[in-house]
């Protein structure tokens, strides 16, 4: 899919379609509503080009009519696997440059990531440190202000690949505990278990989980699962995240010592090769692999492929690989992140997302108008900026009761 496209062609209709689905998800977006309006009159991204490499689905076209509003440019790309191609044509028709689609390989997204770089922004609005990463690589730095990061897994990535190579600001929105709370345990506990539910057509109640990782995603995840009725397990090698799994009454071990127990594998913890063939190998015939981390490595997925007898799709995002010791197991969204790269994904909740965007705009503001104040590389999001997004969200929240 190009950058543009001509009009009165098939693509119009599917920019409709998106602009439907946004608008009903706008509506109900109070805490972007609030900030859209203020950043139409004090323009803070005036004269800014933002670089965006994010999930593209309509809470995303929410928060970059957001930032439009304040005045920024935007050249933007989706991730791997969880493009919705609707959206993708309304934010075209809305003059934005947004490259990518649902389709595109693995090769073809970091084609997109480079299109991104080549028009030069000076801002970023990273996920999973793509962008950051290619400023590095290129050797342009010093034409960057700052910017966000989203996940864990980027903020990992400037911490560790890219520590002291980032001499500009990058403020990692999953280092708010605001984000981790409302967003990270409470939403995407709830969305990958509706994913699980809506993908599988399984039952939870009396199901066996294994959950690997104990963080804020694997603590929602692990904890809304039991809640439905799920018999939880969890993998946690951070031993005292392991110790709190434990006292929250969660059997805890490693994923060979589990495998034969458990029914369902989801993994949530933003590191590669978590789930080896070593556990794939003991588990049961008819095993459930699922990853919700940003990056589509925390399944062993290339070597389950290659020891693999016989690979196929039985239904959309549900493949089934057949192994040469007579069992099989069920892969689900080919180990990406499976409630965003499911079948009619959902992702997480409207009020999560409205929080976690609004956190990436007052992040962004402070950058456009306040780089010097910040130290460079990966920082936690101000406190004041936390403390008033709280604020906002208990008002919202209280006047919806």
């Amino acid at each position: 899919m190009n950058a543009e496209h001509t009009p009165g062609t098939a693509l119009d209709e599917l920019a409709a379609k998106g602009a439907a689905r946004i608008e009903w998800i706008r509506s109900r977006m109070p805490l972007l509503a609030a900030a859209r309006a203020e950043l139409a009159t004090s323009r803070p991204f005036e004269g800014h080009r933002i670089g965006m490499s994010l999930h593209i689905e309509p809470k995303t076209a929410v928060l970059l009519e957001t930032l439009a509003a304040g005045g920024a440019e935007v050249v933007g790309t989706g991730n791997h696997g969880s493009t919705q191609d609707d959206v993708v044509a309304f934010l075209r028709g809305q003059g934005m440059t947004i490259f990518g689609s649902r389709d595109d390989t693995l090769e073809q997204h970091h084609a997109n990531v480079a299109s991104v770089l080549d028009a030069a922004p000076d801002m970023l609005l990273d996920n999973g440190g793509d962008l950051a990463a290619g400023v590095v690589a290129r050797g342009v730095t010093g034409s960057i202000l700052g910017g966000t990061e989203e996940t864990t897994s980027g903020g990992d990535r400037l911490r560790g690949e890219l520590s002291g190579a980032v001499p500009f600001p990058m403020i990692v929105i999953n280092d708010s505990l605001l984000k981790a709370i409302g967003e990270n345990k409470h939403a995407v506990g709830q969305s990958v278990v509706e994913s699980f539910m809506r993908i599988t057509n399984l039952m939870v109640p009396g199901r066996r989980f294994v959950v690997l990782g104990y963080g804020w995603c694997g603590r929602g995840v692990a904890h809304y699962l039991r809640a439905l009725g799920g018999k939880v397990a969890v993998v946690e090698i951070d031993e005292l995240k392991a110790f709190e799994a434990a006292l929250d009454g969660f059997r805890v071990s490693t994923a060979v010592d589990l495998a034969p127990w458990g029914e369902v594998f989801i993994t949530a913890t933003g590191h590669a090769k978590v789930l080896t063939m070593e556990a794939v190998e003991r588990m049961a015939d008819g095993a459930v692999l699922a990853n919700c981390g940003h990056f589509p490595w925390e399944i062993d997925v290339e070597s389950l492929r290659a020891a693999a007898v016989t690979t196929r799709e039985v239904d959309d995002a549900i493949e089934r690989i057949e192994l040469p010791n007579g069992r099989h197991v069920v892969l689900i969204a080919g180990g990406r992140m499976f409630n965003l790269a499911g079948r009619e994904p959902k992702g997480n909740s409207l009020e999560s997302m409205d929080l976690g965007f609004l956190l990436q705009t007052l992040s962004l503001e402070r950058v456009a108008t306040a780089a010097a104040s910040l130290t460079p590389g990966a920082q936690p999001v101000p406190d004041d900026i936390d403390r008033t997004i709280a604020r906002r969200m208990l008002t919202a929240m209280n006047a919806a009761a």
